[in-house]
């Protein structure tokens, strides 16, 4: 996505270009001092962290058990950072009071807490691995599917999961923070998500950034209230369950909602669209169209053949398990092939970089006093980033203190999971830290949820039939968590070498947003859970992720036996092709490869539907409208007004649930139906 500025175009950027990009940052240079790390991380900053912090987990938490599909919140957390503390710092000099003044760095500091708070939404697995092992999910399998025990259940709680999340969330911090000199200045990787956030934050703290980021909130705050107001709108005409709404509006025809192709005037899904790069949501909607326009049709056709004709419609034996498992190919070749690419690209610059360090470097000439401003910059940032270390034996020892306490504690909330396992598990999760971390910097792709699945099949296969599932859930969860937090911390260091930032404030404020994260995550996540049906097939939180991780944990430890007929051909002819498709995005040249799909975003529909597909096109094509308009308006202010629909739609969750825990149903329910039927 490109960024609300005029350097937008610079989110990817080499390293020589940054000073460049910084070139308004002579403005304050003079004048500005950089705060020690104590003064980096204020009381105030804490509590604008958490209030954002919760409210991004709710946002995370609607989208995981939507759609799945999370766009990066980034540049919101830095933009509603940056408007909460002006506000109040505006607020009480207007009454004569003195304020400390807010700097880049604190901005840094809460955008990273932020980050690391709402992380935990998407790592703790309140999507995916944890509430794949509740009954609901395993009475949608079916009690009868080999493999699904019903000893392999356990519901969540707010105890064992605040419990889980704290041994396992601290531990990718540790892991890799020895390294963070080698990562961002030997190895210089770009880590272009957080060059692109530092560049932002350093821009809203000049005059002209500063004018700009009040345009941007002012954009985000209108857009907020009319997403909030038309989501109160809808939920009058929602019903009490059942098909009634404009969530189920047969925008195209009668027809094509049979087949899930609507229009469900979402705001939050249009926003995605709006955030996501074009060739994601062209990639879903193509998805959507081979799947639930051509692939479930035309198995359809074969019912009584293929498998029997009289099963209900969440049944594994029927249609329902051609969807599941053919999803699971798509997204499993996807992985694996950038898996395997992304190791083989750390592999070679890691050589190419231990190559370098034995060459005699030339001494530079500068030839412009341009060229020694940037060099004095650079060295002003060596100089912050290396001043305040983190000592390599604090790091070692709070891993080891850490991995110590996880180890003895696990095995109390998931017993199959035994202290061997753990153990295994945490000897190999930093170099598989390192390997997520390197590919980030590189490509701002992480896999942690691939490292997870990975992690997740082989625990299963090692503890076998007598509770591998529910030890495979929870080695994913651990393996995800892990290298997760290490990627993000690295980013954020990365963020804090561009905007003068502390390394101890930056880790400091990991600490406390990852702490942040072990409570209100789970806290939010249990707002949602008591509040709605989740997991229900036909219902808006249908949880796609939880019966997926499921029949992956069970695929682990039963094999392909139980599939219907020629699902594990159709299967495996789609993981080829998801490998196929990528090996051509990379060798094919850009303005080929450009308009290739993704076979990740591709395999999102196939199970969950088409209506989503259709709101992310909506806002796709808004955004492909406006950019030939007016392409800087578009730049500028394009996230600002995803971000506002989003929030708008998320916070509207919040009194939705409080209604419907005091059983308060909506009072009209709007349904179709073809002329002339009753």
């Amino acid at each position: 996505m490109e960024m609300g500025t005029e350097r937008g175009k610079e989110t990817e950027i080499s390293e020589p270009l940054l000073g460049r990009s910084q070139k308004i940052g002579d403005e304050f240079e003079v004048v500005e001092r950089i705060p020690p790390w104590r003064e980096q991380i204020t009381a105030r900053g804490l509590i604008v962290s958490a209030l954002l912090g919760g409210l991004f987990c709710i946002i995370t938490h609607k989208l995981n058990l939507t759609v799945g599909i999370i766009p990066s919140l980034n540049v919101s957390a830095g933009l509603l950072g940056f408007f909460f503390i002006k506000s109040w710092t505006g607020f009480l000099s207007g009454l004569g009071l003195w304020v400390s003044p807010f700097t880049r760095q604190e901005n840094t500091v809460i955008q990273t807490c932020v980050v690391a708070c709402y992380g935990l939404a998407f790592s703790g697995g309140f999507g995916s691995y944890l509430i794949a092992m509740d009954r609901r999910t395993y009475e949608l399998i079916g009690e009868d599917n080999p493999g699904n025990r019903v000893e392999d259940i356990k519901n969540p709680s707010l105890g064992w999961m605040i419990g889980f999340m704290f041994v396992v969330s601290f531990l990718g911090l540790f892991s890799l923070v020895p390294l963070r000199k080698v990562m961002i200045l030997d190895y210089k990787l770009t880590y272009p998500s957080g060059t692109a956030t530092a560049l932002l934050i350093n821009s809203f703290h000049t005059n002209a950034g500063a004018e700009l980021a009040k345009k941007q909130v002012r954009c985000l705050g209108k857009y907020l209230g009319l997403s909030f107001f038309w989501s109160c709108f809808k939920w009058f005409f929602s019903g009490n369950g059942g098909s009634c709404g404009f969530d189920n509006f047969p925008s195209l025809g009668l027809l094509a909602y049979k087949n899930t192709f609507y229009f469900d005037f979402s705001p939050t899904y249009i926003g995605c669209g709006l955030i996501c790069p074009h060739i994601v949501n062209c990639s879903v909607l193509f998805g959507a169209i081979i799947s639930w326009g051509l692939l479930w049709p035309f198995i359809s056709k074969h019912a009584g053949y293929w498998y029997p004709e009289d099963l209900g419609s969440n049944d594994f034996k029927g249609l329902y398990g051609y969807k599941v498992f053919i999803a699971i190919s798509l997204i499993l070749g996807d992985g694996v092939y950038n898996l395997i690419k992304i190791l083989v690209i750390t592999s070679k610059e890691v050589f190419f970089q231990r190559s370098k360090q034995g060459q005699i470097p030339l001494a530079h000439k500068f030839q412009d006093a341009e060229a020694f401003k940037l060099a004095r910059e650079e060295r002003r940032r060596n100089e912050t980033f290396l001043k305040d270390k983190i000592p390599a034996w604090f790091a070692a020892s709070g891993y080891v203190v850490l991995a110590a306490i996880s180890i003895a504690t696990i095995p109390s909330i998931f017993p199959p999971l035994k202290w061997y396992l753990v153990l295994g598990s945490y000897v190999v999760a930093p170099a598989l830290a390192f390997c997520n971390s390197y590919g980030t910097g590189l490509t701002d792709w992480s896999l942690a949820s691939t490292y997870g699945k990975l992690g997740l099949f082989i625990f299963a296969s090692c503890v076998g039939s007598k509770g591998g599932v529910i030890a495979g859930l929870a080695a994913c969860g651990g393996m995800m968590s892990i290298v997760s937090t290490a990627a993000d911390l690295m980013q954020d260091f990365k963020t804090g070498y561009l905007t003068f930032s502390s390394p101890r404030s930056m880790f400091l404020s990991q600490l406390v947003g990852t702490a942040m994260g072990c409570v209100i995550a789970p806290l939010t996540f249990w707002l949602f859970w008591n509040a709605f049906e989740i997991g229900a097939p036909d219902g808006p939180y249908k949880a796609p992720y939880a019966v997926i991780f499921r029949e992956m944990a069970i695929l682990g430890v039963e094999g392909f036996s139980a599939l219907p007929k020629y699902c594990l051909e159709i299967s495996s002819g789609f993981f080829v092709a998801a490998v196929i498709i990528n090996l051509l995005r990379d060798v094919l040249p850009t303005k080929v490869s450009r308009f290739i799909p993704i076979p990740m975003a591709m395999g999102i529909p196939f199970y969950i539907g088409a209506y989503f597909a259709i709101d992310m096109f909506v806002g796709t094509v808004i955004l492909y409208v406006w950019e030939r308009i007016n392409k800087k308006d578009a730049e500028v202010y394009a996230g600002a007004l995803a971000s506002g629909l989003i929030c708008g739609d998320g916070i509207w969750t919040i009194p939705s649930a409080i209604l419907s825990i005091f059983k308060i149903n909506p009072p009209i329910c709007m349904s179709f139906g073809p002329a002339g039927s009753s």
